[in-house]
Formats: C-alpha cells, sequence, structure tokens
C-alpha cells in the first residue's frame, strides 16, 4: 500500500450530489488519494447527464455508468488498472445496491488485489507470498468436505508417474502441527501401528498431510491454520515457513494445498479450484463463491452424485460456474472408494465423511471392484461419539476396518480397530469424471506443464 492510498468511490444518483460530496471531501480530508468517482446508478437526484458538469462539481474525474439498473462490474474491473486504484469505497446505497450485488462488487475488487471497504465493512485482498523457487499449482476449495486431500493425492500421485517430475505437496490443515512437519510418504510406509504411535505422542495423525503421505507417496510438508475469513484470509497459519522448506528438499513441483474454503498464503503458477456440488447452490454461485471461482486455472467439481447433487441442480450450477469463469475447463466428478491394500475376501466395515444417502452406492462398487463383503458403513468419520457407536455395533461382525484418513479416523477407527485384532486399510478416494468424453489426468498434466512455462517465464 502506498502512503497515499490511491482510491475510486462508488457513487449513486440516489443522493444529493452536494451529500455525497461532503463525503468525498472528508475522505479527501483523511489522507485518502480520490482518483476517479464511479456512479453506479440512480437517477432521482440527478438534475444532470452532462459528467463533464458533474466532475467539475466534485472537483473529481467522474464515470458514468450507461445502465442505472446493473451494476457495471465490468468498468469497475476496469478502473482499477486504469487508475491503479487500491481501495475501493462504498458511498452508495439502496436501492441501488443490495447485499447481493454488494457482494459481486467485493468479488471484482478482492479479484483485482484492491480492498473493498463501505461505512461498517472492509473486505481485504488475499495476500500471497512469493517464496517458492519450484514450479508450483495450488489446490483450493469453496468448503469443507468436498474432496481436497483426495484431489490433492491424486494430482501428486499421477505427476509422479512422470519421470520427469518430483513433487511434493504443502498442506495446511485445522489440525497440522506447530512446527511444519515433513513426511517422507516416498521413503516410509505409513502403517496403521505407526500412526497410532504418533497419535499417541499427542499429534493429529490423520491431518491432511499424513493423508497425502499415504495416498499419493510423496513427500509432504505439514502446516496448520486457524480461522477462515470470507474470501479466504486466515488468521494464523506457519504455510509461508512451511512453503520455505520445499526450496531445500528434493522436489522439482510443488503442491500448495487450502483447507476448507481458507486459501494459502503462497504465490503460485497456477490454481485448480474445487466446486461441491453437495453444497448449496446460493453458497457457490452468490457471496464469495465467483470470486473463489474465478481464480480457477482449472476447475473440478466434487460429490456430483445425483444423491448429493439432483442432474437439474448441477445443470445450473455448471452454467453458473461458466458464466462467472467462462475460459477455464470445468469437469464435475463423482469419487470412489479405493482400498489401499487387499479386502478381497474380507467382512468390511467402512467409515468413510461421506454422505448415508450415498452409502448403497459405495457398498455396491466396493463389493464389485474389490471382492469384499460390506457389512456395514459409517458415514460419522467425523463426529466422534457416533462412530464409536457404529464401531461397538457391528465390530463383532468383521475383520477388517476401511477406513478414510481422516477426522477420527486414528484416535477412533485404527484405535479400537486394533484394540480388537482386527486389521485396518486406510482407504483413498478416487474421482471420475462424468462424462466419459473429459480426461481428467490429460487435463491436469496440461495445467502442471503450463504451471512449469509461466514458472520459467
Amino acid at each position: 500500500m502506498s502512503e497515499k492510498t490511491k482510491v475510486m468511490c462508488l457513487i449513486d444518483g440516489e443522493h444529493y450530489f452536494p451529500v455525497t460530496k461532503s463525503a468525498v471531501d472528508q475522505l479527501t480530508h483523511d489522507g485518502y488519494d480520490i482518483q476517479v468517482l464511479l456512479l453506479i446508478g440512480g437517477t432521482e437526484k440527478v438534475r444532470t447527464s452532462n459528467v463533464d458538469v458533474i466532475s467539475e462539481f466534485f472537483n473529481k474525474k467522474v464515470v458514468m455508468c450507461h445502465d442505472h439498473f446493473d451494476i457495471p462490474y465490468d468498468e469497475i474491473e476496469k478502473l482499477i488498472d486504469e487508475y491503479d486504484i487500491e481501495m475501493v469505497i462504498d458511498l452508495s446505497d439502496e436501492p441501488v445496491v443490495n447485499y447481493v450485488k454488494r457482494f459481486k462488487i467485493a468479488s471484482v475488487v478482492l479479484s483485482k488485489g484492491a480492498i473493498y471497504k463501505g461505512p461498517d465493512f472492509q473486505f481485504d485482498p488475499l495476500v500471497e507470498y512469493d517464496v517458492l523457487k519450484n514450479p508450483s499449482y495450488k489446490i483450493i476449495g469453496t468448503g469443507k468436505r468436498i474432496g481436497k486431500t483426495a484431489i490433492s493425492a491424486y494430482t501428486a500421485r499421477l505427476i509422479n508417474e512422470e519421470d520427469e517430475f518430483n513433487p511434493c505437496i504443502v498442506a495446511m490443515g485445522r489440525g497440522g502441527p506447530e512446527i511444519p512437519e515433513i513426511v517422507k510418504g516416498n521413503k516410509i510406509k505409513l502403517t496403521p501401528e505407526y500412526l497410532m504411535e504418533q497419535s499417541d505422542k499427542g499429534l493429529h495423525a490423520a491431518s491432511d498431510h499424513w493423508e497425502d503421505a499415504l495416498m499419493s507417496r510423496v513427500l509432504t510438508v505439514g502446516c496448520r491454520r486457524c480461522a477462515g475469513g470470507m474470501a479466504g484470509r486466515v488468521f494464523k497459519t506457519n504455510m509461508v515457513s512451511g512453503a520455505r522448506m520445499t526450496n531445500a528438499l528434493d522436489t522439482n513441483l510443488v503442491a500448495i494445498e487450502g483447507s476448507g474454503s481458507a486459501i494459502p498464503p503462497i504465490k503460485t503458477n497456477k490454481q485448480i479450484v474445487l466446486v461441491g456440488a453437495n453444497q448449496p447452490i446460493e453458497t457457490l454461485i452468490s457471496y464469495f463463491g465467483p470470486y473463489r471461482i474465478k481464480l480457477g486455472d482449472l476447475i473440478i467439481v466434487t460429490m456430483c452424485d445425483e444423491q448429493t447433487c439432483p442432474k437439474a441442480k448441477l445443470d445450473i450450477l455448471l452454467d453458473e460456474i461458466r458464466s462467472i469463469n467462462p475460459d477455464v475447463e470445468v469437469i464435475p466428478t463423482i469419487f470412489r472408494p479405493a482400498p489401499v491394500e487387499s479386502i478381497s475376501g474380507r467382512n468390511v466395515l467402512f467409515a468413510t465423511t461421506a454422505p448415508e444417502s450415498v452409502q448403497p452406492i459405495l457398498k455396491e462398487y466396493l463389493e464389485d471392484n474389490y471382492d469384499c463383503n460390506v457389512v456395514a458403513i459409517s458415514s460419522h468419520l467425523s463426529n466422534r461419539p457416533l462412530l464409536q457407536k457404529d464401531i461397538e455395533d457391528n465390530i463383532d461382525k468383521v475383520d477388517v476396518m476401511l477406513t478414510e484418513l481422516k477426522a477420527a479416523a486414528v484416535d477412533v477407527a485404527t484405535k479400537d480397530a486394533l484394540s480388537h485384532n482386527l486389521e485396518v486399510v486406510y482407504c483413498d478416494n478416487i474421482p471420475i469424471p462424468l462424462d466419459e468424453s473429459q480426461d481428467l489426468k490429460k487435463s491436469i498434466m496440461k495445467l502442471v506443464y503450463e504451471a512449469v512455462e509461466d514458472y520459467e517465464n
């Protein structure tokens, strides 16, 4: 931020201009460098349409929109670039703007790296630290429990199959370590017993970086964060330190993994955005959903099973995503379980975070593809008391505990299973495109090569 902040003010024609001018003069007196005023709508108190007369009255450059009913979002974006605006101050009010329109304005302003400020609110853009010395991509999402870690591990595993790449994942979780922790997923075998040892030491052994290491078999760095703002900023994180650690590791490609809807404060060459089709559609196409969607160089829509996202909703969502970010490829997907060890011929209790509505699909898929008998499925992996009850109700009927590695997978599922002499097998989730003509692997590798090209240039 410069010593005198360069500002654009949004004004409307529902205020008498002398009233608005008094506010503009006050901002100038307070030290703001007002570059331009944008009249975004309203006609009730506008006595002239001559922009030169209006500019002379304010003694500031004034730009008028041509439609008094639609907010000129493109004009806001254009003027931020033209005048190198650092802050947009909103001096408008209803009926010109409402809550929905203000969030759209905020999304535009933040996407340009500027602050959006009003009388009783302020939204700050994401701060990104340029600390990586390797090509990189970021994986962010529109919410929690939409498969971010599964996609992260999947991409790393896919990239690792290419001889030219040695990928590393830096993960930011709410249960991550106080000091960034390196897990050599490419060197050690993460057994249930090993993870229990970590859990007994007080570590969150089901944190995202452990799952990444187990499922992708690559180097991972575990970090932590607290809180997540509406536009993705975190209150506190050690991820900058964790990202810097990769500069000394044996890697030539870094994946930066977000947490929930929180966005890692690390500058990367490319970004994959995950959109959870199971989320309420208004949270995806309103508020700061569009802001996140616009960040994507590739968009993967997850959780697209008909049981969690009816086709009518998915069609609307895809149309909205393409209107928000029209130049990006959008790939709708479903997740299917993939045990990391054989469960052939075994009686299985499966612990997952997937909703109960898809349990029949998961049971059929596991039995058809892995030659097992799924006795029961618990969808309570993130609810320890209910998970424990599900285990107690079925422990005598099974000989394998199959569990995703997240939430209570170690301190409850693994611990209880081992105490009853059950075998524990961890389970990955594989994304499968709904449209067979779309090649997710090819799209991911295309993004990776574009990240390398961007880094080298």
